[in-house]
């Protein structure tokens, strides 16, 4: 299969946040149907990923899907980011696929063959009884170089916006959460005050990254030299 060939693509968003899911969307379009301002979505405006994504959905010719993988699952023991990756992307891109599909993906793995070989078996799993026989071509930064990528890392970052915005709303008592993610001040300002006045961490945070753990760490620290 050539990638250029391909009828489906597939990306994620928010795999390195310690708050909030990880999103993967696939979407199915000829390449007519896709809008000509599309891009990696992380180079786009808010504001033109929102009308890129509604652009898409509107299309009737564009079949788009979306898994949402939340905190717990993240922080399931028995598992590991690099198979969830693999999962949603396979869950996303079964529910838009068609027999005999190419699907080009952003590879979520160091090794691209073997994402793309996981992926294709995973969609086949996911599309039991009747399992699709699909074609899965993996590539390092594909969102950059495929507009059907792009398309569906447009996808998937509106809607880990909208989860974040969803738990901003929530979690308004503690101030803003930021981005989520472990590099930014206001997210680790966010989960200092929340564990300060719980003595817990947030359900929205994945307890397994090592960011929690420090602040847990802080928390109990700053208690004890106050008793």
């Amino acid at each position: 299969m050539s990638p250029e060939d391909a009828i489906v693509g597939s990306d994620e968003a928010g795999k390195g946040p310690v708050l909030g899911p990880m999103v993967a969307a696939g979407v199915r379009a000829p390449p007519e149907s896709v809008p000509d301002d599309v891009d990696d979505s992380k180079r786009l405006a808010p504001g033109t990923r929102e009308s890129i994504a509604e652009r898409l959905r509107a299309d009737e010719d564009v079949a788009v899907g979306v898994a949402v993988v939340p905190t717990d699952r993240i922080d399931d023991p028995e598992t590991d980011m690099n198979s969830l990756t693999v999962a949603a992307h396979a869950e996303a891109i079964a529910a838009v696929a068609r027999e005999g599909d190419a699907v080009v993906t952003d590879a979520g793995d160091v090794s691209e063959s073997r994402f793309a070989r996981r992926v294709r078996d995973g969609v086949v799993a996911a599309s039991a009884p009747d399992t699709l026989s699909i074609d899965v071509h993996a590539e390092h930064r594909a969102d950059e170089t495929y507009p059907l990528v792009a398309a569906a890392s447009v996808v998937a970052k509106v809607r880990r916006d909208a989860e974040i915005d969803d738990l901003a709303e929530e979690y308004a008592d503690y101030g803003p959460l930021g981005s989520g993610y472990p590099s930014d001040p206001t997210t680790r300002d966010f989960l200092r005050r929340y564990v300060a006045d719980t003595g817990e961490l947030p359900a929205c945070a994945r307890a397994s990254w090592s960011t929690c753990a420090d602040v847990l760490a802080a928390a109990e620290q700053s208690a004890l030299s106050e008793f």
